[in-house]
């Protein structure tokens, strides 16, 4: 594998983390995976988001940090890693929560570590209207995520959308995920496993007609 670091982001409701599962899975790769029911601070933030959301922000900032030590010097001999999320991804949420005192302080301390977090070879982006989000994550049900409004929703899908208009840290590719069941459609995780391998550099798109 010519990508060491391998990322999955996108919006609460895209599948990264199953993406994720499959691609360690298929490339012998070491999973590195959010680990949000670690974070106390998350059922109070989707019950008052104004009052915990520097809390919640600060700690997924150090969590995260703490599980990606030890990528910045990869073993180029070793295993690669896939992940589903970036470090880099992080002020994103914090924008849309905080207030501008609070995100100020946030900055700060972001700039501060954000240095100690490794760049992705290659960040796999994926894609869904804000109506297949509203509805995948209504499906799985998961209690702490049941007051998430379809406005919250739809901030982030648009955050996100700006977000990687601009990104050129590494390699990315943006995939449609509507047409796409990479859990129950093996051929469509093939697909986007040999695209995974053949790219080697800049933006390119993903999609099912």
């Amino acid at each position: 594998m010519k990508h060491r670091f391998i990322v999955v982001e996108g919006p609460i409701g895209c599948g990264k983390t199953s993406l994720a599962r499959l691609l360690a899975r298929r490339l012998g790769a070491n999973l590195v995976l959010e680990e949000p029911e670690a974070n106390p601070f998350l059922p109070l933030f989707y019950r008052d988001m104004r009052r915990h959301a520097l809390s919640t922000q600060l700690f997924f900032l150090f969590q995260r940090l703490h599980q990606l030590e030890g990528l910045r010097q990869p073993d180029l001999f070793g295993r690669p890693t896939v992940a589903d999320f970036a470090l880099q991804k992080d002020p994103l949420f914090a924008r849309l929560t905080l207030d501008d005192n609070e995100f100020g302080l946030y900055t700060r301390i972001f700039e501060h570590v954000r240095p100690q977090a490794p760049t992705p070879d290659l960040v796999i982006y994926l894609q869904a209207k804000v109506e297949t989000l509203v509805e995948r994550v209504r499906r799985r049900g998961n209690p702490m995520e049941a007051s998430i409004s379809d406005d919250y929703l739809r901030a982030i899908s648009d955050t996100y959308t700006r977000y990687f208009y601009n990104y050129d840290q590494s390699a990315l590719l943006i995939v449609n995920s509507e047409r796409l069941n990479f859990v129950d459609v093996p051929e469509h995780f093939d697909l986007l496993v040999e695209r995974v391998q053949s790219i080697r550099g800049g933006r390119e798109f993903f999609n099912r007609a």
